[in-house]
């Protein structure tokens, strides 16, 4: 069960996603996501028409500690050593990492 990608399919979706890629890295790319959609291919041929739903693998077990209400850090020593922290205010100053 093999997946065929092409190197013309790695370009599309370098320009889709605005990449500049090499030779190499599009010959590599073209492999390892053909790869991928074997595995998927695969994953999606497992008969799972009797394998009941879960949201959790240890939905079936006990919690592994008990939850205990407990007093938090208090918000001066929480801001204590945070870069530009605003005690007053109680924020945390920091990066934007997102666009």
């Amino acid at each position: 069960m093999s997946s065929s990608l092409t190197k013309t399919d790695v370009e599309r979706i370098a320009k889709l996603a605005h990449l500049d890629l090499s030779e190499a890295e599009k010959d590599t790319f073209a492999r390892q996501l053909a790869d991928i959609l074997t595995y998927a291919k695969a994953v999606q041929a497992i008969d799972t028409t009797n394998a009941p739903p879960t949201t959790h693998p240890l939905s079936q077990h006990e919690a592994l500690r008990a939850d205990e209400i407990r007093e938090s850090l208090p918000r001066a020593d929480a801001l204590a050593n945070a870069p530009d922290g605003t005690p007053d205010e109680g924020f945390f100053k920091v990066p934007k990492v997102i666009g």
